[in-house]
């Protein structure tokens, strides 16, 4: 089987407008979603989860779910709720089916930070996302320390799409809504 795969990078200045791409790639999700996230600790992985729930319309307090594997957040209208998953401490696939994702998969986004080479087996189709702070960083004193928060700063962000779900038009719309955002909110900060 052959599955389309789509790609596109680019910078998100800080925090805002990380908030802002998370928030428009949560309008785009449709039940049975699947994003993956990766990223160094403090990169922003919670922030866009966060922001990406406001897309989504789905209950406040989204917290990172190190401790608990994996939170759902019921929708505060009639679209998806969302599945919050914190893969890290899980081996593989095999832990993953522990936490039984295939039961909500279908009714919900669900978004695994950690999960890449652990969850692909869940659907044919899935966002992989990439934010690699470090990056755009100035150099820091010690660079074998991760922060452990989210620094304001500079990330690349870095999507691919893959799978049948994101053929050539919705991977397009998917694109234009995202790189929409950040355009809107750059200029938003500029008039601040």
């Amino acid at each position: 089987m052959n599955n389309p795969v789509s790609e596109f990078s680019c910078q998100l200045d800080d925090l805002t407008v990380t908030e802002a791409m998370g928030e428009a790639l949560g309008a785009q999700l449709k039940p049975g979603d699947l994003v993956i996230l990766t990223g160094a600790l403090g990169a922003g992985k919670t922030t866009l989860t966060q922001s990406l729930g406001v897309g989504l319309n789905v209950r406040e307090g989204i917290i990172s779910p190190t401790f608990v594997l994996a939170r759902q957040h019921s929708s505060l209208g009639d679209g998806p709720g969302l599945i919050h998953v914190d893969a890290y401490r899980l081996k593989d696939h095999d832990d993953v089916d522990t936490l039984d994702l295939e039961s909500t998969l279908a009714d919900s986004v669900t978004v695994v930070e950690w999960g890449l080479g652990k969850v692909e087996h869940l659907t044919d189709s899935r966002l992989e996302i990439q934010l690699d702070r470090e990056a755009l960083a100035a150099p820091v004193g010690n660079p074998w320390e991760e922060a452990e928060e989210e620094l304001d700063e500079p990330r690349l962000f870095s999507l691919k799409a893959i799978g049948p779900r994101w053929d050539e038009d919705a991977f397009a719309q998917l694109k234009d809504s995202l790189l929409s955002a950040v355009a809107a909110q750059r200029t938003e900060e500029k008039h601040v």
